[in-house]
């Protein structure tokens, strides 16, 4: 299935993906909340490639599993790498002096994440979070 996408380039481009991934959240059938962790999940990945590839894209994608649907988000660049996943995924690490929520914050607002990485190769993230009921 193929999805919807934002070159992420500049700032503007972390509010372009943010609305891309609202809309689809919303049309898939997901509540306020739900739609607020799936923007903000997107908003850290966005933010992530623009500070530390300077390039990537956003495809945002709706899912089907047995019965239930979803919405999977990939974030994808061509940057650096992350040399060490473990530290990265650690609560409260931080390389941009932000508050150091990133990755793992974003592994705790969906129900999937995987994540790919090579040293100057590049990082592909991808995140999936699902429509268990109509409460979501």
């Amino acid at each position: 299935m193929e999805g919807s996408s934002v070159d992420i380039l500049t700032e503007w481009d972390i509010v372009t993906a943010r609305q891309l991934g609202r809309k689809e959240a919303k049309s898939i059938g997901f509540g306020m909340v739900n739609q607020a962790r799936i923007t903000t999940a997107i908003s850290e990945l966005a933010r992530n490639i623009y500070l530390y590839a300077g390039k990537g894209k956003i495809v945002v994608t709706r899912v089907k599993e047995e019965i239930f649907d979803g919405i999977c988000i990939v974030a994808s660049d061509s940057g650096p790498g992350i040399a060490d996943i473990q530290q990265v995924m650690q609560d409260g690490f931080s390389t941009s002096q932000g508050l150091g929520a990133g990755l793992p914050g974003v592994r705790r607002l969906m129900d999937e994440f995987e994540i790919e990485t090579e040293l100057k190769k590049g990082t592909i993230i991808t995140i999936k979070k699902w429509l268990y009921s109509e409460n979501d």
